[in-house]
């Protein structure tokens, strides 16, 4: 059964830093990328960064680079996002994602994906 569950969401100030974990069960990271997403009230799920081990293939918005990276933990067996430099616009719920019908599929797009963590809420604030 496919499971993704996000963590490390909080407060945090502005200029601050954060790092979130997802923890994926149920399928295999060697065929299936992982993506992160970010939704703010009112506003329209955003695609942060997806990743893809097998392959090595990534896709980032241009909104994070810089200041977010993501990258998978193999010990771990988690998808990690840091963030630093934060700002009160990176106030969202932050969840992570992945499609396994489509193997190493990595696009930034909601509609593309099929299985949804929970989320976990990121607050940027002094």
């Amino acid at each position: 059964q496919v499971q993704l569950v996000e963590s490390g969401g909080g407060l945090v100030q502005p200029g601050g830093s954060l790092r979130l974990s997802c923890a994926p069960s149920g399928f295999t990271l060697d065929y299936y990328a992982v993506a992160w997403f970010r939704q703010a009230p009112g506003k329209e799920r955003q695609g942060i960064a997806c990743i893809s081990s097998p392959d090595g293939t990534t896709h980032s918005a241009e909104f994070m680079k810089g200041r977010f990276t993501i990258s998978i933990d193999n010990s771990e067996h988690t998808i990690n996002l840091e963030m630093s430099s934060m700002k009160p616009d990176d106030t969202a719920v932050y969840y992570c994602a992945t499609n396994i019908n489509r193997a190493n599929w990595c696009g930034l797009l909601p509609d593309e994906y099929t299985f949804w963590g929970q989320g976990t809420q990121v607050t940027v604030s002094s």
